[in-house]
């Protein structure tokens, strides 16, 4: 059965699976730092299988950030991202953040349309060579 949990913390071995798997590489060394910083993450899961992740990172303030939406391949097409960034946005609400903000591949425009982010102009720098 496929649920959405809330900051379920899930170990490095679970997240490299999906992040292999939806990205195409390992990720980082170890995604925990990441997931101690954030305002909340929420995971999709089948059974104990890591099928899905969004986190929310923040500026500790009222502005928290969509990061690394994803889902395995092979549950992809059912709505699982939509659930995932719906819950996102209720827990940034509910933790104090009054905007939320996404960045994204042109891509995945529809996608985040559907799920409630309107269109802004934004700026991106590289810093890695």
């Amino acid at each position: 059965m496929q649920e959405i949990v809330d900051d379920p913390f899930p170990d490095d071995e679970a997240m490299r699976r999906l992040w292999l798997a939806a990205w195409g590489d390992a990720g980082p060394a170890s995604f925990q730092p990441i997931l101690a910083r954030s305002l909340a993450h929420v995971c999709a899961q089948d059974g104990s299988r890591l099928i899905g992740f969004v986190n929310v990172a923040w500026d500790g303030g009222i502005h928290a950030f969509i990061l690394d939406t994803c889902v395995d391949p092979d549950y992809r097409q059912r709505g699982i991202a939509l659930r995932l960034v719906a819950r996102a946005a209720e827990l940034a609400r509910q933790r104090g953040a009054q905007w939320l903000h996404v960045d994204f591949e042109p891509h995945l425009e529809a996608f985040y349309r559907k799920a409630g982010f309107g269109p802004t102009a934004a700026g991106l720098m590289r810093l890695a060579p």
